[in-house]
């Protein structure tokens, strides 16, 4: 029997972590293949699906954190406890390792763009010996719209981090500015072997890549995360199409030298 894609399974509600008033991590159960950048379809009968990048996976769960800014996701905050969600997927083309390894990496990310890379981030800051060298450069609004505080307490261990935030006026300990800013600074043994993920708000990606490609980066050797307008995650409704791309099967991740239109 043919599997129908829009049918969705069953998925316990393991854990729920709160970072803001509006943005929770909830781990779910889930075995099976599945990779950073990928996403699911979150849903609640009679109220509608909303797609969700992972965020985390683990032993027989993954993590989808959700910010709660629309009809699905209020509901998902009101109904979840000691519940289930519905899920489809994982659905597109997530984050290869293999991309990344024996490369000077940076990860250039803003707001809720952390979701979607903190898989990676994770992974190079447990297998520092696969790169040449790992920095971070993430930026949120104010301290305390900063996500996965713990991941960064961890991370600033074992990589180049740089936490920047808009406004420092709650805690001045904090860096001030955006996250291009940043992007000057950074230090390259060899430009030619450097490897750049770029994800977070449409104009701070465009702003983040251009700061790079002036940097010397080509854009073979720069990777983005693109969620915008994403719907049915399978192709079928052409909702996000943009030129020749259909988002939900292409990306969300794209080479930018496939995918610097979407930023246009």
């Amino acid at each position: 029997m043919t599997k129908n894609e829009y049918v969705p399974f069953l998925s316990e509600v393991l854990e729920v972590i709160p970072h803001t008033d509006i943005e929770y991590t909830f781990r779910m159960s889930y075995v099976g293949d599945v990779r950073p950048g990928q996403f699911f379809e979150v849903s609640i009968p009679r109220y509608g699906e909303a797609p969700i990048s992972v965020s985390g996976i683990g032993s027989g769960s993954i993590d989808l954190t959700i910010r709660r800014v629309g009809k699905v996701t209020n509901e998902i905050f009101e109904q979840y406890k000691g519940t289930s969600l519905y899920l489809r997927g994982p659905y597109g083309n997530g984050f290869n390792t293999e991309d990344y390894q024996d490369k000077e990496l940076v990860i250039v990310a803003g707001g809720t763009g952390v979701s979607p890379v903190r898989g990676i981030i994770s992974y190079f800051a447990s297998h520092t010996e696969k790169v040449v060298s790992a920095a971070l450069i993430a930026g949120f609004k104010t301290p305390k719209d900063i996500l996965f505080r713990e991941d960064f307490a961890l991370w600033k261990k074992r990589l180049n981090v740089i936490l920047t935030v808009d406004d420092n006026t709650a805690d001045p300990t904090f860096p001030q500015g955006l996250v291009t800013k940043y992007i000057p600074g950074l230090e390259f043994k060899d430009i030619k072997n450097a490897a750049a993920i770029v994800v977070g708000p449409p104009a701070m990606m465009r702003f983040s890549v251009k700061a790079l490609l002036e940097r010397g980066l080509s854009e073979e050797q720069i990777w983005i995360s693109h969620e915008r307008k994403m719907c049915c995650g399978i192709g079928k409704c052409g909702h996000c199409r943009i030129g020749d791309a259909y988002v939900c099967l292409d990306g969300p991740v794209f080479n930018y030298s496939r995918g610097s239109t979407l930023l246009d």
